[in-house]
This record gives structure tokens, C-alpha cells and sequence, in this order.
């Protein structure tokens, strides 16, 4: 749960669903000039300089994260009221229907900002761009390289409880039935063929395998969801399981947490990934040299 909780605003929570989590490139275009939308760009400012959705703003990644927290660990939220501010100068209010893309090759990225809303509430108001910038840049859409006026959005976050899963949440679920806990790193990392350096080698014990790349193409569209219900499946994650996902430091297992939830998944992100599980030799590591 975020840190420096407030009370709940009205008419805020839930997590989105099919129909919302993901929008289209047509869809959008038909949806400029709506009045309560707002649009974030997720990239390279100078990308965004040199051209973006109309209408788009930019929002500033480093913004949306702590560098280093108490804890020693390098990927974790900001305070509620920080987050606020972040998304308020943006024009973010309750009211607001968000929509998040990604410049090249800045999936997970956008993965990550779409957990950060979700945790504040506003996961059913915000939506991803399947594809991102280049599919709109592709099609030959509008780009526009004028930065359009902001008004302070009204924003009174109500934070949620049933996305961040703690180092305890995780050691507390290992191995129990109805609770997948899901390592997103590249396969060399998850079987401990690789690490990074001060890290051990492995992945939580029982964690299933799912690196998060694979679960969108090379243009960054996501794969139609009966593909993704079927990698899923593959991965050994039954129908009806709370899917607890993980990567290095949080960010590339938020592609896992966003499927998750288009797919209808109860899902969670821990925060503090390898780097925190790893940091505690006490807690076990296992390793799966035979993994193809």
C-alpha cells in the first residue's frame, strides 16, 4: 500500500477492465477534443519536442519514482501528496479520462505509470495507447509540436491497498495455492544463468517465468488476448490466482500487472523486486539450470 495514505475521494478505485485498459489508435483520434482528457507522453523529451499526439503532454518519468529510498532501494513510489502534485500540474483531476503512450522501445515504462495511477485510484480511468506513438506515427495521424496550455487538475487521490504486495506479502505466499507469484526478468536472469552484479543468482522459490517482452510485439502492440490468456496458462498461472509479479526493480514486471489486469486477473507488484529479496540472504533463492 502507498505510503502517507489520505481519505478517499469520491467516485475513484477499481482497476479498469478490457474495454478500457487498452484504447486504439482509432479510437483516440476520435477522441481528441474531449473535454476531460488528458493525454501523457512517456519517453524523451526531446522525442516529444520534435513531435507528439496533439494535445499530449509530457510527463517527466524520474517524476513518478524514488532514485533511492530508506531502504537502499532504487525503484520505489513517492508519497501519495508528491505523486498528487506530479499529476495535478498535469491537468489530472477525478474526472479525468488518461491515456498513457510510449515513445520507441518505452513499454515498460508506461506499464509503470500505469500502475502508479491504478494505485491512486484512477487505474479505471486511465488507459494505454496499444502501440504507443510509433502505430500513430505509422498510420499517418495528426502530430502536432505545439505544447498546449495546462489547468491544475482537481486531483484527490484515493489509494489503494490491492496493488503493491511488501517483501512479507511475498515471503508469507510462497508456494500457496491460488497465488501465482511471477519472476518478468529475461529467462537467463529467472533460471540464475545471469546476474546483475551484488545480486544472487535465481528467483523466488516457485515463482513461475514470464518474461514481460514477450507479451507484445515489435511494433510494442500488445498480443491479442487469447495469446496472452494462453501464455499465461503456459506459465503455469491458473484461472482465478492472484498473480504477484517481480522483475529486477519494479518496472519491467509491470507489463506482467497490466496484462494481469486486462486479462481479469486479481494482480500485484512487488515494489522492491530482486533487488530487495535478493538483498536478504536469509530468504531463499533457487535456481533452474535445466529451464530451456
Amino acid at each position: 500500500m502507498l505510503a502517507g495514505t489520505a481519505r478517499a475521494a469520491p467516485a475513484c478505485g477499481g482497476h479498469g477492465t478490457r474495454d478500457s485498459l487498452l484504447v486504439s489508435t482509432a479510437w483516440l483520434a476520435g477522441h481528441l477534443q474531449d473535454p476531460n482528457l488528458v493525454i501523457l507522453s512517456i519517453g524523451q523529451k526531446a522525442g516529444y519536442n520534435q513531435g507528439h499526439i496533439p494535445g499530449a503532454l509530457y510527463l517527466e518519468y524520474a517524476d513518478t519514482r524514488v532514485a533511492r529510498n530508506a531502504a537502499g532501494l532504487t525503484f520505489e513510489l513517492p508519497p501519495v501528496a508528491d505523486l498528487v502534485e506530479v499529476f495535478g500540474k498535469l491537468g489530472v483531476a477525478n474526472d479525468s479520462r488518461i491515456v498513457l503512450y510510449f515513445s520507441k522501445d518505452m513499454v515498460s515504462p508506461t506499464t509503470r505509470v500505469y500502475m502508479t495511477l491504478d494505485a491512486l485510484g484512477l487505474g479505471a480511468r486511465t488507459s494505454i495507447l496499444d502501440g504507443g506513438f510509433p502505430v500513430w506515427q505509422s498510420e499517418g495521424r495528426p502530430v502536432s509540436r505545439e505544447a498546449r496550455l495546462v489547468i491544475r487538475g482537481k486531483l484527490e487521490a484515493c489509494p489503494q491497498n490491492d496493488v503493491l504486495a511488501g517483501i512479507d506479502d511475498v515471503r508469507a505466499n510462497l508456494h500457496r495455492p491460488g497465488v501465482a507469484i511471477v519472476d518478468a526478468r529475461d529467462l537467463e536472469y529467472y533460471t540464475g544463468a545471469s546476474h546483475r552484479d551484488g545480486q544472487r543468482a535465481g528467483h523466488i522459490p516457485g515463482a513461475r517465468g514470464l518474461t514481460y517482452s514477450t507479451l507484445f510485439d515489435d511494433s510494442g502492440k500488445f498480443r491479442p488476448p487469447d495469446l496472452l490468456s494462453a501464455m499465461f496458462r503456459d506459465a503455469g498461472i491458473q484461472s482465478g490466482d492472484r498473480v504477484v509479479s517481480y522483475c529486477h526493480i519494479g518496472q519491467q514486471a509491470t507489463v506482467v500487472y497490466f496484462v494481469a489486469r486486462y486479462l481479469g486477473y486479481d494482480a500485484r507488484l512487488y515494489d522492491g523486486s530482486w533487488e530487495d529479496w535478493s538483498a536478504h540472504p536469509e530468504l531463499p533463492a533457487e535456481t533452474s539450470p535445466g529451464k530451456p
